[in-house]
């Protein structure tokens, strides 16, 4: 066994990651890091000190990582600390990556332990993956959660917790999106039952914004270094995600927290995520955000999610309900990529949207091409004292009431006034920040 403390300084204005070699020696069997950083005071309204923490092996190998959720992690070939991949401690240059979230005045004062352990090998770590479809379902609406974290980055519950809670929401599927690393791909199939479908993900965290890619194969990761100040690294990983069957979600657009709110536009992601955990005022923003892209012809398909972190979050608020031909992945991302979906406050909330002439019916997310006069109908039940509310590019147009048993809206058009029409349900409760809550939400259904 080998120790070695490493002391170093971080400026502020540093380079979004530092890294700090290690040299492994031949026979090494597992790598020990445990990090502390200083937190000096500062005034009101400045920034204190935040280090995020991972490793990389030789020629640039992921092997973990974990933010700021602990102060240390092992590695072996047997098994790793949640966030980090367990696998051969190979000898040569590793590399501790430090990411300074954010940096006091006073800059960023570090020590890192590293400790290596000799010996053989234990046993090889096997993964077990979820499995990738459940057999026997057919068209239908599923529900399901694209934004959740467990242990392996900084969530509170375990996946077996996860997976308990997801199945009481009424959830079919959740897509499983830690930050930055596919540690928990690899170990889903031992806590996968035979109604709840488990995707894998992983929630790039970029310093301009988070962009969970949803339906990775297992063990895949995506790279997190790029900003949107480079263009040409966003579409290479975009390309990389939908090259591998996935599809790209650009996160909580307006969230106020440092690094979250999205910069990069919206040309190259599949979906935008317009209603993130409990309604809030920069959910009302990216609602007015996404419903200005339709105004001026640009439909980015909407999708909800909790993006639950504490085991005070509740999974499922809210949560997708997608039209699919069946419960597999390749499935669900079809109809997530034609905006065949509609939002939930809970699984309590049901809901269906039609355009028809008496002739031709369809639904959310389709097209109606016609000159003749369009009927939109809405029912919603499970969601009492509440509003329907039918929206076009000119705003609100058409609305009802829901009562105790159940609503329902109907509003006749034509496709030279409405290009589309998508559907609001809201409370009158006010939150902390809005003057209501919204209940429910679709993508649009198109005429002409």
């Amino acid at each position: 066994m080998t120790s070695e403390r490493i002391t170093g300084w971080i400026e502020p204005g540093a380079d979004d990651w530092v890294y700090v070699p290690i040299d492994v020696p031949p026979g090494a069997r597992e790598i020990e890091v445990a990090y502390t950083y200083d937190r000096p005071a500062v005034p009101p309204g400045v920034r204190g000190n935040s280090l995020d923490i991972g490793i990389f092996g030789p020629d640039d190998e992921f092997r973990g990582w974990s933010g700021g959720a602990r102060d240390r992690f092992a590695i072996n070939a047997s098994e790793a600390t949640p966030g980090y991949l367990p696998g051969p401690v190979w000898p040569g240059r590793w590399q501790v990556v430090l990411g300074p979230y954010t940096v006091s005045p006073q800059g960023i004062s570090y020590e890192l332990d590293i400790t290596i352990h000799s010996g053989p090998d234990g046993e090889s770590f096997r993964p077990r993956p979820a499995p990738a479809r459940i057999p026997g379902r057919g068209h239908a609406w599923y529900r399901g959660d694209g934004h959740l974290h467990t242990i392996h980055s900084d969530g509170q519950r375990t996946l077996p917790e996860l997976v308990a809670d997801a199945r009481q929401a009424g959830l079919d599927f959740v897509v499983s999106t830690e930050h930055n690393t596919s540690s928990a791909h690899l170990r889903w199939g031992h806590h996968a039952t035979d109604d709840l479908l488990i995707l894998n993900g992983e929630e790039v965290t970029t310093r301009t914004g988070h962009w969970p890619a949803w339906h990775l194969p297992a063990g895949k990761w995506i790279d997190w270094r790029h900003r949107a100040d480079n263009p040409d690294d966003l579409r290479r990983f975009v390309d990389e995600v939908r090259g591998a069957g996935g599809l790209v979600v650009a996160a909580h657009p307006f969230s106020p927290c440092v690094g979250c709110s999205w910069e990069f536009g919206m040309e190259r992601v599949d979906l935008v995520e317009v209603w993130n955990g409990p309604w809030t005022l920069d959910d009302e923003a990216t609602v007015i955000a996404w419903d200005s892209l339709l105004r001026a012809g640009r439909w980015v398909p909407a999708v909800g999610n909790s993006d639950s972190h504490s085991r005070a979050d509740r999974v499922g608020l809210p949560h997708n309900v997608v039209w699919s031909r069946g419960l597999s992945g390749d499935q669900l991302m079809a109809g997530f990529a034609q905006g065949r979906n509609w939002i939930a406050e809970s699984a309590e909330v049901r809901l269906d949207f039609t355009a028809t002439t008496g002739i031709r019916t369809v639904g959310i997310g389709q097209r109606l091409e016609t000159d003749d006069p369009v009927t939109f109908e809405v029912r919603v039940e499970g969601a009492p004292d509440t509003h329907i509310r039918m929206l076009d590019q000119t705003g609100p147009q058409w609305g009802g009431y829901v009562h105790k048993d159940g609503g329902t809206a109907s509003w006749t058009t034509r496709s030279r006034y409405s290009r589309w029409v998508r559907v609001e349900v809201r409370r009158n409760e006010p939150t902390q920040t809005t003057v209501d809550t919204m209940v429910a939400l679709t993508n649009p259904i198109f005429l002409g």
